[in-house]
């Protein structure tokens, strides 16, 4: 007869139930949940008004495009323009004039975190419900919930290619990896170390929403978050934070959580790109990114600083056999293989590299220079408040590889471009190319192959 694992059993309705009982039997804490529970429909209003007014957010798959395992793409410019405007008439302007005639689409300013006066880690949906059903753990916070609809989103769980054996296909056999599975999904195919690497990558340590003490936004005491909490089987799920190395707060960017596919061959980490290496950027998300830079707060909610050479080093080992998944049309040196692609991607990949300036940063077989670029955006708009976040520059931003591209909406770093078509018309507009309706539309047939 079989039985139901030990936190299945623990976590039984009537024991959660007791558990939140007992923790709003602390006064201070119970006052807390009381008045942001009563605030919170106040902000996600205000967050789905912006939503509505920057971006049609309505499902509209792109025909025949589908990622690795078959969620489909969404498609078309999603970015909303002002008032009887066109997007041809709007490259064709100068920064100066959309600056003077406020003209700079909403879509195009910095995305406000879901509460951004709040801030803090914010999962989909489609993870909390996994994470609580695998193991018994809950993300969800009663503060606040998640803002973009799931069919905008990445693929979950997504699928795992792993360097070293690239003959197995998607090593997750179509599983979210957690504490309960990792074992299990990994044991035959990575060496000891790798194993242990990833046991830690799965294991959820102390974090500033999620801890047991009374300063968290879990109504149970939690263990915390792990790292493939938000970079799902290596690769994203669209979790948010705001960035812990800016103050004001008003001025901390949203994060997008980036994929971790392709790791090995990139050179810069962290917010600010200062780290250099994913053993640098693993030891920092425990000592400083999980606290919001706070030590004081780290001590008190439980913070685990790794050791570098037993257990950083075996979580990047692992992290660096995350591969990107399959492009078929692309040849061994990342161009498409004229027999395989149409003659709409092989147009979009010459744009690419030439009218478009893609190429300029987004170089080499894996599509990126490793390098920081400043796109001076604040060229075309006036500083401006937005739902408690200060849209002004954002300063440089890492070149991030676009190999498996289609597979990690949304865009740019603070997920503001909901599609592949906003990021081309978006950069259109930044670089002043000039491109032409069939010319965006063959650019992006070629961005899909990736």
């Amino acid at each position: 007869m079989l039985r139901k694992p030990l936190h299945m059993v623990l976590l039984a309705p009537a024991i959660l139930a007791a558990l939140t009982t007992l923790a709003l039997a602390d006064p201070e804490f119970d006052a807390v949940v009381k008045q942001t529970t009563a605030d919170k429909p106040k902000f996600a209003e205000r967050q789905k008004q912006l939503l509505e007014e920057r971006y049609d957010l309505s499902n509209k798959p792109a025909a025949g495009v589908t990622t690795t395992r078959g969620k489909p793409v969404q498609g078309g410019v999603r970015v909303k323009l002002p008032a009887g405007g066109t997007w041809d008439q709007l490259a064709a302007m100068s920064p100066a004039e959309i600056k003077a005639k406020d003209l700079w689409p909403a879509g195009f300013y910095p995305l406000p975190h879901p509460h951004h006066e709040a801030g803090g880690m914010v999962f989909p949906k489609s993870t909390i419900d996994e994470i609580k059903k695998q193991t018994g753990r809950d993300l969800t916070r009663f503060d606040l919930d998640y803002d973009l609809p799931d069919h905008m989103l990445a693929e979950f769980p997504p699928a795992i290619f792993l360097t070293t054996r690239p003959d197995l296909g998607d090593v997750s056999k179509g599983q979210l990896v957690t504490t309960a599975n990792y074992y299990e999904l990994f044991k035959d195919c990575l060496n000891p170390k790798q194993l242990d690497g990833l046991r830690l990558l799965v294991t959820p340590f102390p974090q500033q929403q999620f801890n047991a003490t009374d300063d968290r936004r879990s109504l149970a005491a939690s263990l915390g978050v792990s790292c493939f909490d938000c970079h799902v089987n290596g690769h994203t799920n669209a979790a948010t934070h705001t960035v812990g190395d800016i103050r004001p707060n008003e001025h901390r960017h949203r994060i997008d959580t980036p994929s971790l596919r392709g790791v090995n061959i990139q050179r810069l980490f962290g917010s600010q790109r200062a780290l250099k290496t994913v053993e640098d950027f693993t030891e920092f998300e425990q000592r400083a990114a999980y606290f919001d830079g706070d030590p004081m707060t780290a001590a008190k909610k439980g913070i685990s600083p790794l050791e570098r050479g037993s257990q950083v080093h075996h979580m990047a080992e692992f992290q660096e056999l995350l591969d990107f998944p399959p492009a078929p049309k692309l040849n061994v040196l990342g161009k498409l293989d004229s027999v395989k692609a149409s003659e709409s991607e092989l147009r979009g990949e010459a744009l690419f590299h030439g009218k478009a300036q893609c190429a300029v940063c987004h170089s080499g077989p894996y599509f990126t220079d490793n390098l920081m670029h400043n796109l001076q955006t604040e060229r075309f708009f006036k500083p401006k408040m937005i739902n408690g976040r200060m849209a002004s520059a954002d300063g440089p931003i890492k070149t991030f590889p676009l190999r498996g591209l289609k597979d990690s909406a949304p865009y740019l770093h603070d997920d503001r471009l909901m599609t592949i078509e906003d990021t081309v018309e978006f950069f259109n507009v930044v670089l002043g190319t000039r491109l032409t309706g069939a010319e965006k539309a063959d650019l992006t047939a070629f961005l899909r192959c990736l």
